[in-house]
This record gives structure tokens, C-alpha cells and sequence, in this order.
């Protein structure tokens, strides 16, 4: 089959896939796989091929996030059972303020936690943004949804020792000291500025709560109610069991209860106990991705280090300090609506690994691959834009960033131009228009409570703002080094 009947296939594809969801209202799911169906089918895979390939793309996302989304899922359900998302978000509020609040977590996301797996870091850090939102007004949702994409984003392919980033820096041979200098360098400036100007946009017209949020739980529109100082009628207590109704969520998501007894007989235990398996959890996975870096091995704590062992003992040990402080029947009431959700969140990430794999095994890689040189253009737009094409088609972030790089690699020298450039201008164009062939896309749809078509603005045009803004960083870095 002729290359551009499969690049007009493809494009034809995604637009269906958009229009089906958003004009149609066909669940994502859904959508998602009769798109990935019907590429298979077009592109030629046949019957057989197409099928295999989307229950392989199924399979392969859950055995790379699988368990940690479950993992993560079910210890943010536990931490908002006991308080602690409320209490951090009380103490973010105080510190930062509400217009501040999106700027600390996304700084936060895209530069110290880069150690931690982009869905482990979004699963754990969805409950307290969702948590957040109504304190930041009409826009909060938007505002911290928008926050979290432009971040978590940016983080892997700009930051060391985001996954991509060091891929590019092995493939470019930049010293990952370097990388990590010029990378803060870009990063910081893009996170703010993007943020900025997204929070422009959606308070100037660009958002429409009715159309780009699900409906919110009763808790967080009373919190909202609450921080704009309107009045709100005490919540009822259940007669049977003393709960007061509508107050938090298990997992930012649905809607629980706080025992009025254990709230009015016992002091709230310190802010870090509640936290500390969480915070050993990240610790270890930290530990691990610095030792890797540096070349150092050891079987026992490669083994602890390993995400998904690393969040396993931060979930047991988040049980053991829940049953502590709640008891143990909120700790598994919290650990069922836990699993309830994460489901709803396997099967969307899993179909958009389905699509992801039909697209990876069309070919689109190759054949963009093969009408990109370094031309007449300046280099780093060059690389920028070939990074841009890739990401639309393939839907793949690292991707897209290692083979527009990988075409610049070898001139690098004859031009002049320093390594470190290429791999950030790469970087950039890899983050334009993250869509529905992205996990990310996905979780940040379903765990932050906005319809497709709002995820569509925060996510889609948030991140390709904050390309376009790394793209302008990086060719101001290139003036000075």
C-alpha cells in the first residue's frame, strides 16, 4: 500500500475516532477500539492481524501499568479515607494561595518527581488536584487538569531522569549532568509561561463547565460553595452508622463518608505519618532510577525499587497506618470504591493502548521517517517539527522524540549545533498535540472528572502550548551556548 494512502488513512482514523466521542457521545472505549479496528482493516493487517494486534496493544499496556494504576489508585483511596488529601490540600492552599496552587504542583510534577512512572506519578496526584479544584474556583478543574498534563509531560522528555530524556541523552552521547542543567533550564520557563497562558484561555471563554466537566460529587460543589463563602446546610447523619454524608471523596472520584465520632473523639495524627509509606514508596523507586543512572546494581534493591513492588509495600503500609487511624471497615470500604474505580481507568488506558499498537504497527514511524532530512531549515525547527508529525501519527511521546533526534544525530557536528539542543528541540515537538492514542490522555479524562472534550482542551492544546513554548526556550538557550 502506497505511504500517503496510509498517512490519509491514519489522519481519517483519529478524526473519526474524535468525532465519534465528541458529536456522537460513542464511549471512549468503545470508539477507541471500533477506531483501531478499522485501521487494522484499512491499512491491510487483515481479520486476524487486526485483532491480535489490538488485544496485543491491550495486553501490553497492562502489563506496563497495570498493577501500578491499581497500586496507586487504591492508596490514594485509602489517604482520602483518613483525611490526609484534605489536610495537604488545607496546607497547599495556605501556603500558596489559589493562584499559586497550579504553579507549585506543576513545577512540583515536572521536576522533582521525574523519578517516579508518569501513571504511578499521575494516579497518586489526580485525588489531591481533583481534591483541589474547588477551592480554585469555576476554573479550578481546568486549571489543575491543565496543570498535571502541561507537567507530567514536559517532565519526560525535559527533565532527567524522565524516560525519554534519557534516551535522548544516550542517543545524542549528552552527559546527563548537562542534560539535567540545560533541561531545568527549559522546563522551568515552559511549565510557568504555558500554565499562564492556558489560564487565560480558560477563564476568557475557551471553558464550558457544562460541557468540559462530569458532574461533581456533593462534597467538592460544597467545598466550592464554601471557599466562595456562600452558605451550606450541615450535612445529615446517617442514623444507622453516624456517618456524615458528602464530606470527600476515596479516590476524587466518588462520593464517601467521614465517621463524625472519629473526627470529634481523636486528634488527627501527624500530616508525614499519614504520608510516610507513600513518601518510602517514592523514595524507592527514586533510590532505583539514581542507581541505574550511576551504574550501580544490587538484586535486593533492584527488586524493592521496582515500581510496582515499591507501591505494593506503600499500600500495605498506607492499610496498616488507615486501619490505625479509621479502623478497619472504612480502610476496606475505601479499598472496594478503590477498586471500582481503577477498573473504569484499566479498561480506557487499555484501549488506547490497542489503538497506539494498530497505529506502531502500520508503519508510520518508517515512513515519515523517510520524508524528514535537516534540508534548508534551521535545525532545531526542523527536528521540532519532524518530532510534531511523528506525535500526531503514532500517538507515542518517546517515540516520536528518539527518531526525530536520531535523523539530526549524525549532523550535529558538521553544523555546529550542541547535542543537548537537538535533544531538547526533540523533546519539544514531541509533546505537540497529545490525543486519544495516549494513556496519559486517558487517565487525565477519567480521574480528573472532564468529558472528552474538555480533556481535549487542558490536555491536547495545553501540552502543544507548552511545545511550543519549549520549541521558543530552547532556541533562546541556543543563542548563549
Amino acid at each position: 500500500m502506497a505511504d500517503w494512502l496510509i498517512l490519509t488513512i491514519t489522519a481519517v482514523v483519529i478524526l473519526a475516532i474524535v468525532v465519534m466521542i465528541v458529536k456522537f457521545r460513542i464511549n471512549p472505549v468503545v470508539a477507541l477500539v471500533i477506531g483501531a479496528a478499522a485501521l487494522g482493516l484499512a491499512t491491510g493487517m487483515g481479520a486476524t492481524g487486526t485483532t491480535e494486534t489490538v488485544m496485543q496493544g491491550f495486553g501490553d499496556i497492562m502489563l506496563e501499568v497495570g498493577l501500578l494504576i491499581a497500586w496507586g489508585v487504591l492508596m490514594g483511596s485509602i489517604l482520602n479515607e483518613m483525611g490526609a488529601i484534605r489536610r495537604l490540600v488545607d496546607g497547599l492552599l495556605r501556603v500558596f494561595g489559589p493562584r499559586g496552587v497550579p504553579y507549585a504542583l506543576g513545577l512540583t510534577l515536572g521536576t522533582m518527581l521525574q523519578s517516579i512512572f508518569l501513571d504511578v506519578l499521575l494516579v497518586m496526584s489526580a485525588p489531591l488536584a481533583r481534591r483541589m479544584a474547588p477551592h480554585l474556583g469555576k476554573y479550578g478543574t481546568a486549571k489543575l487538569a491543565t496543570a498535571m498534563a502541561i507537567s507530567l509531560e514536559c517532565g519526560i522528555v525535559l527533565m532527567v531522569p524522565g524516560v525519554a530524556t534519557l534516551a535522548l541523552a544516550g542517543l545524542l552521547s549528552v552527559p546527563l549532568g548537562k542534560m539535567l542543567i540545560f533541561g531545568l533550564i527549559v522546563i522551568v520557563p515552559t511549565i510557568v509561561i504555558s500554565i499562564a497562558i492556558m489560564n487565560v484561555l480558560l477563564t476568557r471563554g475557551l471553558w464550558k463547565t457544562d460541557q468540559d466537566e462530569q458532574a461533581m460529587p456533593e462534597d467538592a460543589a460544597d467545598t466550592a460553595a464554601a471557599s466562595a463563602g456562600t452558605s451550606v446546610t450541615a450535612a445529615p447523619t446517617d442514623s444507622e452508622d453516624g456517618l456524615i454524608a458528602g464530606h470527600g471523596t476515596r479516590v476524587g472520584l466518588l462520593p464517601h463518608q467521614v465517621h463524625q465520632g472519629t473526627l470529634r473523639q481523636h486528634k488527627e495524627p501527624n500530616l508525614f505519618i499519614l504520608f510516610a509509606p507513600m513518601l518510602l514508596a517514592l523514595v524507592l523507586i527514586a533510590t532505583g532510577a539514581i542507581l541505574e543512572m550511576v551504574g550501580l546494581s544490587s538484586p535486593t534493591m533492584d527488586f524493592l525499587a521496582a515500581p510496582v513492588i515499591a507501591l505494593l509495600i506503600g499500600l500495605l503500609g498506607t492499610s496498616v497506618v488507615g486501619r490505625y487511624t479509621v479502623g478497619r471497615k472504612r480502610v476496606e470500604g475505601a479499598v472496594v470504591d478503590g477498586f471500582r474505580e481503577s477498573g473504569q481507568i484499566l479498561i480506557l488506558t487499555g484501549a488506547g493502548g490497542s489503538l497506539a499498537a494498530v497505529v506502531a504497527a502500520s508503519g508510520m514511524g518508517e515512513i515519515l521517517g523517510k520524508y524528514f532530512t535537516a534540508g534548508s531549515f534551521a535545525p532545531l525547527l526542523t527536528v521540532w517539527a519532524i518530532a510534531a508529525v511523528l506525535h500526531i501519527a503514532v500517538g507515542s511521546v518517546s517515540i516520536s522524540a528518539i527518531t526525530a533526534a536520531g535523523l539530526l544525530a549524525p549532523v550535529a557536528p558538521q553544523i555546529g549545533l550542541d547535542p543537548v539542543l537537538i535533544a531538547l528541540a526533540a523533546g519539544a515537538g514531541s509533546l505537540f498535540l497529545v490525543h486519544v492514542t495516549s494513556n496519559t490522555f486517558w487517565l487525565l479524562q477519567s480521574m480528573l472528572g472532564q468529558t472528552t472534550k474538555g480533556t481535549l482542551k487542558s490536555c491536547s492544546l495545553g501540552v502543544s502550548v507548552a511545545s511550543v513554548v519549549a520549541l521558543g526556550c530552547t532556541l533562546v538557550l541556543g543563542i548563549f551556548i
